[in-house]
């Protein structure tokens, strides 16, 4: 991965983290993963783009789902305290967006690195 391509990546992941910690303040269980989603689809069609290629929408939204399992098999006590610490006042508005901007921040940087390998780093 190039400089400038760390670069766009970082800004693509960071601009998708803050989206999907936005919608996370919504004290709504389960509204957080729809946000996440859309913000992880977005995110792996721009993150495509930086390395030359193109990625139809809904090939974006299988590798959001797919990206989202895994992240929450491999952190799965973040994800359940995320979910649980929505039905608390407050501690829920703070914990969910932090536990989500971590997470799509991890998943981000895999999408990133899988793009960088697949696409050849063009």
């Amino acid at each position: 991965m190039s400089p400038n391509q760390e670069s766009l990546c970082h800004r693509i992941i960071h601009s998708a983290a803050v989206t999907a910690g936005g919608g996370n303040l919504v004290p709504i269980p389960g509204f957080g993963i729809a946000v996440d989603l859309i913000a992880m689809t977005g995110m792996s069609m721009a993150l495509a783009n930086v390395f030359g290629g193109s990625i139809p929408k809904a090939v974006a939204e299988g590798l959001a789902i797919t990206t989202m399992k895994e992240t929450v098999l491999r952190q799965p006590v973040k994800a359940i305290a995320g979910g649980i610490a929505k039905f608390i006042p407050i501690l829920g508005q703070i914990v969910g967006p932090a536990i989500s901007i971590g997470m799509i921040e991890a998943a981000g940087w895999n999408i990133a690195r899988q793009m960088d390998r697949d696409f050849g780093g063009a």
